[in-house]
């Protein structure tokens, strides 16, 4: 049985730097039909609002993500593991990463789309709670192809009400 990210002492995650583009190009080509570009890469981590991780395992990059901040939301726009790392938990420490970013007070959820094509991706998000919540019509450039706009959303928990004894009730 493969051993989980969380079980790897030396997984760490980083902020994405030039360094790793390489690594990440590398990753992106193995994972994608219609691959980013580096200078599409940089152009969004160079903006104010976006954000690149890279997840490291033995000074190796194993997987990334970008997303960016908006107000009330988190979009995550690119994930990917290496296909050596698949199912061992390091897209979902990812994810986490941004889940534990969520708050009631400022970003309540996170977004992102994928191809309708793209099944894998479609069953992994849903495990970790994000449900589809529209269709986008001929959505990418590169082909005629529709998305599913995935949210996750965290919310009030519901109030707990413990019983009340028949001593409890008349002590008020």
């Amino acid at each position: 049985m493969s051993p989980r990210i969380s079980q790897l002492p030396n997984c760490l995650v980083r902020w994405m730097l030039q360094r790793h583009m390489p690594e990440v190009l590398g990753i992106e080509n193995a994972s994608f039909e219609f691959p980013w570009t580096e200078s599409e890469f940089l152009a969004c981590v160079r903006q104010r609002n976006c954000v690149g991780l890279v997840a490291e395992v033995d000074e190796s990059v194993v997987g990334y993500m970008i997303y960016e901040m908006a107000k009330s939301k988190i979009r995550l726009l690119n994930l990917a593991v290496s296909p050596e790392s698949r199912r061992r938990g390091v897209g979902r420490y990812l994810v986490q990463k941004l889940i534990n970013k969520l708050s009631l007070q400022k970003r309540n959820r996170i977004t992102l789309e994928v191809r309708e094509t793209n099944l894998p991706a479609q069953l992994f998000f849903r495990s970790l709670g994000f449900r589809a919540t529209s269709v986008l019509r001929n959505f990418y450039q590169d082909t005629p192809e529709d998305a599913y706009l995935m949210t996750y959303t965290i919310s009030e928990p519901e109030p707990v009400i413990l019983p009340m004894n028949r001593l409890a009730k008349i002590a008020g």
